[in-house]
């Protein structure tokens, strides 16, 4: 059987069902078929980017995270790209 994949629009409307409008985990994984473990990840990657940090592995859901995690990655490659150039030449 393949694994099933979900949007990322899906994925926010579904935590989206239950911190801003009230379900709990059961009726929103009822509404969309999915299980109560994907709801609860979802709901925790949300809250996590609402509070400003990256959930670790994960697509981002908020409209704001993939600029973000864009930027972070290019810091991250400046950062790697200047150390390299502080090393000294080899003979």
């Amino acid at each position: 059987m393949a694994r099933r994949s979900f949007s990322t629009a899906l994925k926010r409307e579904i935590a989206c069902l239950t911190l801003d409008q009230g379900y709990s985990e059961r009726p929103a994984c009822q509404a969309v078929g999915i299980g109560p473990a994907a709801v609860r990840r979802r709901v925790e990657q949300l809250r996590l980017e609402r509070g400003g940090k990256i959930a670790e592995r994960s697509k981002a859901l908020t409209p704001q995270q993939p600029r973000i995690q864009g930027l972070e990655a290019q810091i991250h490659r400046i950062g790697r790209e200047k150390e390299i150039l502080k090393r000294p030449p080899r003979s």
